[in-house]
Order: structure tokens, then C-alpha cells, then sequence
């Protein structure tokens, strides 16, 4: 891929950027200080870096930061957590989304405790090796944790390449030509620090809309800031349309409790407690209700998936006495009875909570009213 001209050298882009990130980082629970001496000779901190990666991937800061004080605090190193059953941790993630990451940190976490007997391998092949580690949380650990150089490419670090180069190339294709330009402005020293300062310029300055250009400390070398609209790079292809599907979420309640299930380990929030549901379709929803009785509807909650988008109507039915437990989960599938009054202890994903919501709101409703 040609790129008109060349920025200045790699370690004037990393020392501008390296100083700037020592007066500037953002402190963060899972981060030491810029220029810190590493702790990687400290099993919990190379823990630590990657259980914050983990949570970090398609997840804002802001939201990550109660989550992971959370875990840290209940499992604070990766032999607790390797110990933790399964329900437990899904119910502790519930509401941070993508919740194949909460399957694949679980089976991390029992690799290390086992077969690396609670030692995260140093290098990137080795951390690729394990469970739900790819490219660029192998690379960040690889740099975060054990100060070694590599080449760390998440949303940020590919926006701000492709201003320092003013990359044409549209993404996802311009990808690996972005990666050979960023490991040309990879210093080898400070590589857990560059690496952070690029993800921090990316968060705090060099932002998708209305970059601060004017107190970029790379604003001299960026190559799309001449160009007037450095917003406009990276340049993506045009998006695909996202399909809509149509679902039910099925409110079986009794004696002021509501049953819910176990969704599959496979597929869409696998492993999470829900609300039975009947199956996601495009089109018209063509669930009938799992069981006779007189069924209500109490609203409709949209969600947004990263393939499709759901709307899923949620219909109530509430029953004089709990029906038979083992007749039930036969209509509708294995589960508990959950107290109604306690339906926000019940890690549920965020989808099911909101339809649970919708039901209690409009109950709350409907009892005020009489």
C-alpha cells in the first residue's frame, strides 16, 4: 500500500507521544503509573491487564471500570476465578454484553490455573494459544504486562494510524497495511506505555467525531490534519443493512415468583438466566405461548445484536398457584422460581432484564391504580 511521504521517525512520534502520555494518562483501576517499573514478576498483575482487556473489548471505560473492581475484589487472582462456578461468574457479567467473553474467560482462567499453574505466558503466541485470546489482547498483554514490544491495533490505535497517514484505504480491508504502519512507529522500549498512550490519544483526543487537533502532540506529523477533515479517516465501507427479527419472551408468574430459565452455553447469551423465549425470526413472530392461560401483553423492548437487530414482544401470564416444576420446565424449559420482588439479583443480560422490567413497571401500575 503507498502512503505519500513518511511522518518523522518512529521514536520522534513515540517520544512526543510517550511525553505527552506521562502528563496526561488517564489512571485507571487495572493500570500502573506511566514509567512504572513492570510487575509482571506479580502473578495478579499480568491477571489483572488481561481480565481489563477482556472487558474493555466493544465496551466503553466507563462501563467496564465497576465490573472489573468487582471481579477483582470477589476473584482477585486467576486461580479464584478458575475456581468460580459457572452461574456465578455469568451472573456477575450480566449487563456488560458479549457474553461469549464471559464463557471464554472462565476457560482461560482454568487453563492458566492448570496447566500453567497460574502463570499467563509471556509472549503472544503463547497467550493465543489460550481461550478467548486473539491478536490484539495477546499483543496488549504481551506489552502491558511484561514490557515487551509488540504491536497493539484496537479501534483507537487503527483511527489514529490512519490520521497520521491519511489512509484512503477503506477498513476492513486496510487493516493489515494499518498494522506494517503502526509497527513502524512501535518504539521497543516503553511498549506497555506507547501502547496505552495510543489508546489514550485515540479515547481522549483523536475521537471518531470532532478530534481536538489543535492539542494533539502529534498534530505536526499527522498527515490528514492538512487535509481539513481528519474525521473523515479511517474510511469504512459502506455498511451492510442489519436484519430484524421478531421474538417473545414468555412471563410465567405465581405466588409472587417468576420463572426463568438457563439459556444454551451455545449461542445468544449462552449461559445466562432469561425469561423463556421462543425462537428469533425475520418477519412476523410466530411464537404461540408455551402453555394455555390467559396471556397479556405488557410491551415490546428493542435490542440491538451485532448481526441483527430483535423485537421482542414479552407476554405475561400469572397463575393462582406454582404449577409443577418438572410439567413446567417440560412446556418451557429447565429453570428456578426467581422472586419477583428480587428480579435485579438475578443476572439477567440486559435484554431480559428490560423485558422483566416492562412487566414490573406495568404491574406496579396496575396495582396503584385500583
Amino acid at each position: 500500500m503507498a502512503v505519500d511521504g513518511l511522518i518523522q521517525p518512529t521514536q520522534d512520534v513515540a517520544a512526543r507521544l510517550l511525553r505527552h502520555y506521562r502528563k496526561h494518562a488517564r489512571t485507571l483501576p487495572w493500570r500502573s503509573a506511566p514509567g512504572a517499573p513492570l510487575r509482571s514478576h506479580d502473578s495478579t498483575w499480568p491477571y489483572r491487564v488481561w481480565l481489563s482487556e477482556i472487558m474493555l473489548q466493544q465496551t466503553t471505560v466507563a462501563a467496564v471500570i465497576p465490573y472489573f473492581e468487582t471481579f477483582t475484589a470477589r476473584w482477585p487472582t486467576v486461580e479464584a476465578l478458575a475456581n468460580a462456578n459457572d452461574g456465578d461468574l455469568m451472573a456477575a457479567w450480566a449487563g456488560l454484553g458479549y457474553y461469549a467473553r464471559a464463557r471464554n474467560l472462565l476457560a482461560c482462567a482454568r487453563v492458566v490455573a492448570g496447566e500453567h499453574k497460574g502463570r499467563f505466558p509471556d509472549t503472544e503466541e503463547g497467550l493465543r494459544a489460550l481461550p478467548g485470546i486473539g491478536a490484539y489482547t495477546a499483543a496488549a498483554v504481551t506489552a502491558i504486562a511484561f514490557g515487551k514490544r509488540a504491536v497493539v491495533m484496537d479501534g483507537n490505535v487503527e483511527r489514529v494510524v490512519s490520521r497520521l497517514f491519511a489512509v484512503e484505504d477503506a477498513l476492513p480491508g486496510a487493516r493489515a497495511a494499518l498494522r506494517e504502519l503502526a509497527d513502524g512507529i512501535t518504539p521497543d522500549d516503553d511498549a506497555g506505555d506507547f501502547a496505552q498512550a495510543m489508546m489514550d490519544l485515540g479515547a481522549t483526543i483523536c475521537t471518531p467525531r470532532n478530534p481536538a487537533c489543535a492539542i494533539c502532540p502529534l498534530m505536526e506529523t499527522c498527515q490528514a490534519r492538512p487535509q481539513g477533515d481528519p474525521a473523515r479517516f479511517p474510511v469504512k465501507a459502506a455498511k451492510k443493512v442489519r436484519p430484524e427479527r421478531k421474538g417473545t419472551a414468555w412471563w410465567i408468574e405465581a405466588e409472587g415468583r417468576v420463572w426463568l430459565v438457563r439459556r444454551p452455553d451455545k449461542g445468544l447469551l449462552g449461559g445466562m438466566m432469561a425469561l423463556p423465549t421462543g425462537d428469533w425470526a425475520e418477519g412476523a413472530d410466530g411464537s404461540a405461548p408455551p402453555m394455555s392461560g390467559r396471556w397479556e401483553p405488557k410491551g415490546v423492548v428493542r435490542h440491538i445484536f451485532t448481526h441483527f437487530a430483535l423485537e421482542l414482544s414479552v407476554e405475561a401470564l400469572v397463575l393462582p398457584a406454582r404449577p409443577d416444576a418438572a410439567a413446567l420446565a417440560s412446556a418451557v424449559g429447565n429453570g428456578q422460581w426467581w422472586r419477583v420482588d428480587e428480579i435485579d439479583q438475578a443476572g439477567l443480560p440486559t435484554l431480559f432484564a428490560r423485558a422483566a422490567m416492562r412487566v414490573v413497571a406495568t404491574e406496579t401500575v396496575e396495582r396503584s391504580a385500583v
